[in-house]
Protein backbone atom coordinates (compact mmCIF):
# COMPACT_ATOMS: atom_id res chain seq x y z
CA UNK A 1 0.00 0.00 0.00
CA UNK A 2 1.26 3.21 -0.89
CA UNK A 3 0.03 6.52 1.44
CA UNK A 4 -0.67 9.41 -1.00
CA UNK A 5 0.67 12.93 1.35
CA UNK A 6 -0.46 16.39 0.04
CA UNK A 7 2.81 18.02 -1.04
CA UNK A 8 3.48 21.71 -2.30
CA UNK A 9 6.97 22.46 -4.32
CA UNK A 10 7.85 26.75 -4.75
CA UNK A 11 11.19 25.36 -5.36
CA UNK A 12 12.61 24.54 -9.27
CA UNK A 13 13.46 21.16 -7.39
CA UNK A 14 11.60 17.80 -8.91
CA UNK A 15 9.77 16.40 -5.96
CA UNK A 16 11.64 14.19 -3.31
CA UNK A 17 12.04 10.92 -4.53
CA UNK A 18 13.42 7.38 -2.90
CA UNK A 19 17.08 7.13 -4.37
CA UNK A 20 16.74 3.06 -4.86
CA UNK A 21 13.60 1.16 -4.38
CA UNK A 22 14.62 -0.30 -0.78
CA UNK A 23 15.88 3.25 0.15
CA UNK A 24 13.10 4.63 3.41
CA UNK A 25 14.35 8.34 2.91
CA UNK A 26 13.33 10.46 0.05
CA UNK A 27 16.16 12.49 -0.67
CA UNK A 28 14.93 16.53 -0.19
CA UNK A 29 17.43 18.80 -2.19
CA UNK A 30 18.36 23.07 -1.38
CA UNK A 31 16.25 25.80 -3.05
CA UNK A 32 18.62 28.16 -2.88
CA UNK A 33 19.58 30.83 -6.00
CA UNK A 34 22.99 31.40 -4.75
CA UNK A 35 25.54 29.00 -3.50
CA UNK A 36 25.51 28.54 0.41
CA UNK A 37 29.21 28.52 1.74
CA UNK A 38 29.49 27.00 4.98
CA UNK A 39 32.99 27.70 6.63
CA UNK A 40 34.48 25.15 8.94
CA UNK A 41 31.81 25.24 11.75
CA UNK A 42 29.26 27.21 10.26
CA UNK A 43 26.05 25.94 10.28
CA UNK A 44 22.75 27.12 7.98
CA UNK A 45 19.34 27.45 7.63
CA UNK A 46 18.54 25.89 4.25
CA UNK A 47 15.49 26.08 2.16
CA UNK A 48 13.66 23.53 0.58
CA UNK A 49 10.79 25.17 -0.80
CA UNK A 50 8.70 22.20 0.20
CA UNK A 51 5.57 22.33 2.47
CA UNK A 52 3.76 19.02 3.37
CA UNK A 53 0.17 18.27 4.61
CA UNK A 54 0.61 15.01 6.78
CA UNK A 55 -1.94 12.55 8.03
CA UNK A 56 -2.36 12.28 11.50
CA UNK A 57 -0.19 9.86 12.95
CA UNK A 58 2.53 10.59 10.91
CA UNK A 59 5.71 12.31 11.36
CA UNK A 60 8.42 13.19 9.35
CA UNK A 61 12.16 13.14 10.74
CA UNK A 62 14.74 14.55 8.82
CA UNK A 63 17.72 12.89 8.81
CA UNK A 64 21.41 13.48 7.08
CA UNK A 65 22.37 11.85 4.24
CA UNK A 66 25.52 9.75 4.59
CA UNK A 67 27.55 10.73 1.62
CA UNK A 68 27.30 14.50 2.27
CA UNK A 69 29.02 13.62 5.84
CA UNK A 70 31.37 11.48 4.63
CA UNK A 71 32.63 13.47 1.30
CA UNK A 72 32.18 16.70 3.06
CA UNK A 73 31.52 17.01 6.39
CA UNK A 74 28.47 18.09 6.39
CA UNK A 75 25.91 17.24 8.50
CA UNK A 76 22.27 18.07 9.70
CA UNK A 77 21.74 18.94 13.78
CA UNK A 78 18.75 18.75 15.70
CA UNK A 79 19.18 15.50 14.01
CA UNK A 80 16.20 13.68 13.38
CA UNK A 81 14.45 16.74 13.18
CA UNK A 82 10.59 16.09 13.54
CA UNK A 83 7.91 17.42 11.47
CA UNK A 84 4.54 17.13 13.07
CA UNK A 85 1.53 16.47 11.28
CA UNK A 86 0.22 19.92 12.06
CA UNK A 87 2.99 21.99 10.58
CA UNK A 88 2.08 23.79 7.44
CA UNK A 89 5.50 25.77 7.10
CA UNK A 90 8.50 24.94 4.67
CA UNK A 91 10.43 22.37 5.38
CA UNK A 92 14.29 23.76 6.06
CA UNK A 93 17.49 21.63 6.97
CA UNK A 94 19.81 23.05 9.69
CA UNK A 95 23.23 22.21 8.02
CA UNK A 96 26.37 21.93 10.06
CA UNK A 97 29.81 22.01 8.19
CA UNK A 98 32.03 19.89 10.29
CA UNK A 99 35.08 19.87 7.80
CA UNK A 100 38.35 22.03 8.08
CA UNK A 101 37.78 23.62 4.92
CA UNK A 102 34.77 25.54 3.51
CA UNK A 103 32.13 23.78 1.80
CA UNK A 104 29.61 24.53 -1.22
CA UNK A 105 25.79 23.77 -0.94
CA UNK A 106 24.83 24.32 -4.44
CA UNK A 107 21.17 24.79 -6.04
CA UNK A 108 19.39 22.17 -6.20
CA UNK A 109 22.12 19.98 -4.15
CA UNK A 110 20.26 16.90 -2.19
CA UNK A 111 21.25 18.09 1.73
CA UNK A 112 18.85 15.66 3.67
CA UNK A 113 16.33 12.99 3.59
CA UNK A 114 12.92 12.55 5.33
CA UNK A 115 11.40 9.12 6.69
CA UNK A 116 7.81 9.26 7.31
CA UNK A 117 7.04 7.37 10.48
CA UNK A 118 3.88 6.42 12.58
CA UNK A 119 3.57 6.81 16.00
CA UNK A 120 1.65 6.45 19.00
CA UNK A 121 -0.01 8.77 21.50
CA UNK A 122 0.42 8.56 25.06
CA UNK A 123 -1.07 9.24 28.34
CA UNK A 124 1.01 9.13 31.14
CA UNK A 125 0.01 7.33 34.03
CA UNK A 126 1.89 8.72 37.80
CA UNK A 127 3.85 5.89 39.44
CA UNK A 128 5.55 5.81 43.14
CA UNK A 129 7.69 2.78 41.43
CA UNK A 130 8.73 1.44 37.73
CA UNK A 131 9.05 -2.44 37.32
CA UNK A 132 13.14 -3.52 38.14
CA UNK A 133 15.08 -4.51 34.87
CA UNK A 134 18.61 -6.31 34.67
CA UNK A 135 19.97 -2.89 33.63
CA UNK A 136 17.65 -0.60 36.00
CA UNK A 137 19.70 2.83 36.14
CA UNK A 138 22.23 1.91 34.29
CA UNK A 139 22.55 4.91 31.56
CA UNK A 140 25.71 6.13 29.59
CA UNK A 141 28.72 3.56 28.70
CA UNK A 142 26.48 1.00 31.67
CA UNK A 143 26.19 -2.03 28.88
CA UNK A 144 30.41 -1.61 28.06
CA UNK A 145 32.38 -0.60 25.37
CA UNK A 146 31.87 -3.81 22.95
Amino acid sequence: MVLKVKIRNTSQNPLPAYATSGSSGLDIKAAVTEPVVLKPMERALVPTGLFIELPDGLEAQVRPRSGLAVKQGITCLNTPGTIDSDYRGEIKVLLINLSAQEQIIAPGDRIAQIVIQKFEKIEWESADQLSATERNTGGFGSTGKN
